[in-house]
């Protein structure tokens, strides 16, 4: 034993010794951030009411895990209002500075099992990628002063999500990425990661518009087409 303890301390004195694997900054990084989602993750079973928090902190990290089951092109019926109205209360909840109660309707919801099941598959490369990238930076992103930003953006990207586009199947996948980016953006103080949330918010807006706008003309354009068959 006392040789071992005599090795480590060389060890720690050697600049040229590897660093042990609990000292890398990634890894720490990995550590909390899937020890903060594993303990949300942990309690998906039951109503949305049992599930959530009492603060705005962990029910930031509540909304991107719900919101993961929208990155990817499957059909989850009424997951997209769901994600949407609890992310308008906590945007609202950001701006007075409280967490907001849930409503009847939706406190009574239970978590939909194969949105459950969906983000235990993902579960590790999501934190992966939040424990590679996240980190405290541009702090004043997300101090007190910007929490009206915030929670607009936040906001917009609720509606964007809960605005019904027919037909198309993806059309939730850049309203949850900005979602999952400003949630934690915000729980890990990442600036740049929120900057990145505004941006794909702004491009979920305007995928909106897009998708509004062409299905309008083609419904136009159907229009004048049956007007002329029945013309004549």
């Amino acid at each position: 034993a006392p040789i071992d303890h005599l090795r480590t301390v060389m060890e720690d004195q050697d600049p040229r010794a590897p660093r042990r694997r609990a000292e890398y900054p990634s890894e720490k990084r990995r550590a909390t951030v899937q020890r903060i989602a594993g303990a949300h993750l942990a309690s998906m079973d039951g109503t949305m009411a049992d599930a959530l928090g009492r603060s705005n902190r962990q029910r930031l990290v509540w909304l991107s895990l719900l919101a993961m089951p929208l990155l990817f092109p499957v059909a989850l019926p009424g997951m997209a209002s769901v994600v949407g109205a609890f992310c308008l209360l906590i945007a609202f909840g950001l701006c007075i500075g409280q967490p907001v109660p849930l409503p009847r309707w939706l406190a009574r919801r239970e978590i939909d099992g194969r949105a459950r099941a969906l983000l235990q598959r993902m579960f590790g490369r999501v934190v992966g990628i939040v424990a590679s990238l996240g980190r405290p930076r541009l702090l004043p992103l997300s101090d007190r002063p910007a929490r009206l930003l915030n929670a607009s953006m936040l906001s917009i990207a609720g509606l964007s999500m809960m605005t019904p586009i027919p037909i198309i199947s993806f059309d939730n996948v850049l309203p949850a990425l900005a979602i999952v980016l400003i949630c934690w953006g915000l729980r890990l103080r990442d600036g740049l990661m929120l900057l990145a949330g505004y941006l794909v918010t702004l491009a979920a807006v305007a995928s909106v518009l897009l998708l509004w706008w062409g299905g309008a003309a083609a419904a136009a354009e159907l229009l004048s087409l049956v007007g002329l068959a029945s013309g004549r």
